[in-house]
């Protein structure tokens, strides 16, 4: 598996997925925006080693490429569907299983999708409290869209269209602070 500069990892648990498309669309916007190449995987994505891993080194080899691809990325844009006022459950398993240090000091584009405005403060209080506990660098624009922000399963709506691009904007210094310390130690 090749190591890609922007990864999306999205928590959705089925598939045709909101969440996916969502998540790959701003992960793919980022690496237009900025010339990087992208990768996306979903909680299916994992295999079946996935779901009764105690640790990573419990993980098949697939699944362990993804983990690496996800610790090696510049940039991450993470998504989940909103159940319950907060993200899945077997999304916050994938997160359990990293090393504490895992993300240390990576830039995280948080996003999640819901079926109405309740669920909107779900990225404020229950995803960047997590990724604040791997002391990753969380964008300061979160993305939350709901059913109507989507028609085939591509964002439509305007306000969140602006903050994807106001999210990438912010994305900037990351991505250059990162390459220019790839240059210096060449």
């Amino acid at each position: 598996m090749t190591s890609a500069s922007i990864i999306g990892f999205s928590g959705n648990i089925s598939s045709p997925s909101k969440t996916y498309a969502f998540v790959r669309q701003v992960a793919h916007q980022i690496g237009r925006e900025y010339g990087r190449s992208v990768a996306t995987y979903d909680l299916a994505s994992l295999g079946p080693s996935f779901r009764t891993a105690n640790s990573v080194a419990d993980l098949d080899d697939h699944a362990r490429s993804i983990v690496e691809s996800i610790e090696n990325a510049d940039l991450l844009v993470v998504g989940s569907p909103t159940y319950k006022g907060s993200y899945t459950g077997l999304f916050k398993h994938f997160f359990d299983l990293l090393h504490p240090a895992a993300l240390k000091g990576k830039p995280v584009l948080l996003t999640a999708t819901g079926g109405g405005d309740k669920h909107a403060l779900m990225v404020e209080h229950q995803l960047r409290p997590l990724f604040g506990f791997f002391e990753a660098y969380t964008l300061p624009t979160a993305i939350y869209a709901n059913d109507r922000d989507f028609a085939d399963g591509a964002v439509v709506s305007d306000l969140v269209s602006a903050r994807i691009a106001q999210a990438i904007a912010q994305a900037g210094p990351f991505l250059s602070a990162i390459q220019a310390a790839g240059v210096a130690a060449e």
